[in-house]
């Protein structure tokens, strides 16, 4: 009787592990919302659970014109690989936020910070019309938090075509989930400010920038 070639131990084990990690994968817990703070059609803001449990120093107290002048000295370029690093080095970094975004976002993000519980981040997206209004919208999209004396920022779409709808236009059956996020490289100037914590995470020494002299005024006696 001829019997059909069995696969190597070594590789059934390889790819019993394959699909392990790739189970392991899609069951990863992610953050989570916990509270819708602000929502219109141009800025929403959301309270995120964090699940490794970073014990933020929330809920926070930084008023708008606080965070106007922190998130205006922002600035970002897109995480690129070599060889495309070096030309796309060769181009200054780009401000995250507009004066305009800053008009209708710090209000809202001041909100969000003073609700925040020790365990929850506070998401933000600005959102304006896409290439296509119908079925695309700009966003500008992140989060942030606040370990004295740190704040924490990360951006995850700068200006991505994010779809209007849930599913697609011509099958409703057919999901159309926005992209993922992206990686950026952060700035901020002026950059002594711009550190990190004890476990090396890029971190803005908010508290010191927010002390120091500003133009125009005399630092005291």
């Amino acid at each position: 009787m001829n019997r059909r070639p069995s696969l190597p131990c070594f590789f059934v084990s390889l790819l019993a592990g394959v699909a392990l990690i790739s189970l392991t994968a899609s069951c990863a817990r992610l953050p989570y919302t916990t509270k819708m703070v602000h929502e219109d059609a141009r800025v929403v803001v959301a309270l995120q659970h964090e699940i490794d449990q970073p014990a933020y120093s929330h809920p926070g107290q930084l008023d708008p014109a606080e965070l106007r002048e922190i998130l205006q000295g922002f600035s970002f370029r897109p995480k690129q690989r070599m060889p495309l690093r070096w030309f796309a080095e060769e181009n200054p970094p780009k401000p995250v936020f507009r004066q305009d975004e800053l008009d209708v976002l710090t209000g809202p993000l001041a909100e969000g910070l003073r609700a925040a519980a020790p365990g929850e981040r506070v998401h933000f997206e600005l959102r304006a019309p896409g290439f296509n209004p119908t079925v695309r919208r700009d966003v500008v999209g992140g989060w942030m938090a606040i370990r004295d004396p740190y704040l924490y920022v990360t951006l995850e779409y700068a200006h991505v075509q994010i779809p209007t709808r849930k599913s697609d236009l011509y099958d409703y059956n057919y999901p159309t989930p926005p992209p993922p996020p992206a990686e950026y490289l952060l700035y901020f100037e002026p950059g002594r400010f711009w550190s990190a914590d004890a476990q090396g995470v890029p971190a803005l020494d908010y508290r010191a920038f927010l002390k120091m002299p500003k133009v125009g005024t005399s630092p005291g006696p």
